[in-house]
């Protein structure tokens, strides 16, 4: 029953097109335009990691570390992201965090929910990822995902 109900659901959307998703509202507060986000075709954890974190890059290009980081940095924190089949954030859970910069702790969380809604997980319904958060002295950040190394 449930692979017809299954089926039945994969010809309807064949069929129409998808609708719109939302604006992210606190894009526009940040002086980024309307950006929407997109649906994620990935089918681990690991591959919509990727897609998260082209998604916050996009969100905060002024903060992102250009170029080779410093070797060096200030802070380096490990954060577990659930995000559910819709691309809300649900839980943040911190497998390594910077415990020396709590101030750098609470930005990334904010620099995390107010991303939200993430990509849509389609074909994991909801996903757990992690990421490491690279960050250097003035607040600029890299993900390791898509870090460019350190000198």
């Amino acid at each position: 029953m449930a692979a017809v109900a299954f089926l039945a659901s994969l010809v309807t959307a064949c069929k129409s097109p998808p609708e719109p998703l939302p604006e992210l509202p606190q894009a526009e507060s940040q002086g980024l335009g309307a950006v929407v986000s997109a649906a994620s075709a990935a089918t681990t954890p690991l591959e919509y990691r990727k897609d998260a974190a082209a998604h916050l890059y996009r969100l905060n290009t002024k903060r992102i570390y250009q170029g080779k980081l410093p070797t060096a940095l200030y802070a380096i924190g490990v954060l577990q992201v659930d995000v559910d089949r819709s691309g809300r954030v649900t839980r943040l859970h911190w497998m390594r965090a910077p415990q020396h910069a709590p101030e750098v702790v609470i930005e990334i969380e904010r620099t995390v929910r107010a991303a939200a809604p993430f990509p849509v997980p389609t074909r994991l319904g909801s996903v757990t990822y992690t990421d490491t958060w690279l960050w250097d002295k003035q607040g600029q950040f890299q993900l390791d995902t898509l870090t460019e190394g350190q000198l």
